[in-house]
């Protein structure tokens, strides 16, 4: 009969105390234990905030679409994760469903008297950027993005440069801005102003050394129908459309992007383009409402529409 080993039990490791208590206890700090107990937590709380933080950052963020901009593909009230890591190592697909950041607002709070902006009549409470007002702008263009409105001004320093803005119980004003040499933002010109950006959710339709066209509902990419909108009618009716309507070319380093309910979006045909910079990520998992949760936006073999 075989004599049975009896091995001894290992003593079970001791917990080492959380960092920041290991840290005070070398610097001569003695803590009761409720107050190591409250440190540990502490600990645990700041490591999580910053690893959610992290994720938010470089990895996904949460969204949810107020507008029926992209019906029937994305509708009102759907929530979804955007993807942020992909756009790292690879280009965004004619096709894709993507967020990016636009330029919302952008309203005068204070301009400084004897400065460009004084001398051409602007005052606090214009807006240079209004939701929904296409014809505000610089240059005689709207402005999509803060990189377009900083190289607005880069581009005109040492002359001058064409203002559009919206003031309210007058309407439309335009006004010419003398840009100093060095001016890079509108603080050069005189000018404080509250900015707002918000992440939109569009298609993309073409990217830079394109030429998009709308022809009879259609798009044409490089005088070739888009064959992935093709079963799609764009409406290009609107006065206040100005980029796609007729050949427009995409500059190099943006994106021309439509949204899938094409009677009633607000994209690139109203106020043109969007800087590459300005990308985010694109939609792949929809997490509310709960009947159309899943992934999409062709993620793990979804559809794109």
């Amino acid at each position: 009969m075989k004599q049975r080993r009896w091995r001894r039990r290992k003593k079970p490791k001791e917990r080492k105390p959380p960092w920041i208590v290991r840290l005070l206890r070398r610097r001569g700090v003695r803590l009761s234990p409720r107050g190591e107990w409250a440190l540990g937590w502490l600990e645990t709380l700041v490591f999580a905030g910053a690893a959610a933080a992290l994720i938010i950052t470089f990895v996904t963020v949460r969204m949810t679409v107020p507008t029926g901009s992209m019906n029937p593909t994305i509708v009102p009230g759907d929530s979804f994760f955007v993807d942020r890591i992909s756009y790292y190592f690879t280009e965004p697909d004619v096709g894709d469903v993507i967020v990016f950041w636009q330029l919302e607002e952008v309203r005068l709070t204070s301009v400084q008297e004897g400065s460009s902006a004084h001398q051409a009549g602007l005052r606090a409470g214009d807006w240079l950027v209004a939701p929904q007002y296409p014809d505000t702008g610089l240059g005689g263009e709207p402005v999509p993005s803060r990189r377009t409105l900083h190289q607005r001004i880069e581009d005109a320093q040492g002359t001058e440069l064409e203002a559009t803005v919206l003031r309210e119980g007058v309407g439309m004003l335009r006004t010419t801005l003398s840009v100093p040499e060095d001016a890079r933002d509108l603080s050069a010109l005189g000018i404080n102003a509250s900015i707002r950006q918000v992440r939109y959710v569009k298609r993309l339709i073409a990217v830079g050394g394109e030429t998009v066209r709308i022809d009879n509902g259609r798009v044409y990419v490089d005088d070739e129908i888009l064959e992935d909108v093709a079963d799609h009618t764009y409406w290009a009716g609107d006065p206040r459309m100005r980029y796609g309507v007729d050949n427009t070319n995409v500059p190099e380093g943006h994106y021309y992007v439509l949204g899938d309910n094409t009677m009633d979006s607000y994209d690139s045909r109203y106020w043109g383009f969007v800087p590459v910079e300005d990308l985010i990520g694109a939609p792949f998992f929809r997490v509310w409402p709960l009947n159309r949760i899943g992934a999409m936006n062709g993620y793990f073999w979804s559809s794109r529409w």
